[in-house]
């Protein structure tokens, strides 16, 4: 069980530095000096943690007892910001890294939701809101309407894994194979999306797009 525990702590690292640099990478794109996109990359890769914990009462949050966290996502935005010209290019193959941090945080936030007795809905909101907050903050940032609201199969594919972890958990699975198993639905629903630029519908409407930024009720 130990081991099991030390993987799944260092799969969460690795998470966090994953959503750290995606963070950092918008942060460039937007043209940010150097704390702004420090700041940006802390925010997405512990923003998701932090709101999580505060909502279902783990405090104080996990990031503000282990500094570790916050280190990563420090030395994460200062390397994307002194090699941008390295790193920003290449962003297909951070999707796919973001991607696997998807999978990592749902599931992992469905197991802390879990270990704090939550109902399966709250143990469904938890691994959401560990995998989507930090960038749904950081698109509000950068005064942009949250892509996970707009665009891409990412919210969805979070809900199905955490939906996935509720069915699973009541199997005899250990928790180092539940969580492998709902990381790996996660990657694979977003990648596959990824793939074939699978998005929701929208709702269709004959009024322009002006046309709803301008109205009134």
């Amino acid at each position: 069980m130990y081991w099991e525990l030390t993987v799944i702590n260092a799969f969460d690292l690795f998470g966090t530095f994953i959503f750290a640099l995606t963070g950092a990478v918008k942060g460039v794109r937007c043209k940010l000096d150097i704390l702004g996109v420090v700041v940006f990359a802390c925010t997405v890769g512990c923003g998701g943690g932090m709101f999580r914990d505060m909502l279902i009462g783990a405090t104080p949050a996990a990031v503000l007892v282990s500094s570790s966290y916050i280190l990563i996502c420090v030395v994460t935005g200062l390397l994307v910001f002194f090699l941008a010209p390295k790193i920003v290019g290449r962003w297909p193959l951070i999707l796919y890294a973001d991607a696997l941090g998807l999978g990592v945080f749902t599931a992992l936030g469905c197991a802390k939701g879990a270990l704090w007795g939550l109902s399966p809905v709250g143990q469904v909101l938890s691994g959401m809101f560990s995998a989507v907050v930090g960038g749904v903050v950081r698109d509000v940032l950068s005064r942009s309407v949250p892509t996970v609201l707009t665009s891409d199969f990412y919210a969805t594919a979070s809900l199905i894994g955490a939906v996935a972890y509720l069915l699973l958990a009541k199997t005899p699975l250990g928790l180092f194979e539940l969580f492998l198993i709902v990381t790996a639905i996660v990657f694979f629903l977003r990648v596959l999306a990824i793939k074939l630029k699978i998005n929701l519908p929208v709702a269709d409407t004959a009024l322009p797009v002006d046309d709803h930024l301008t109205m009134r009720d």
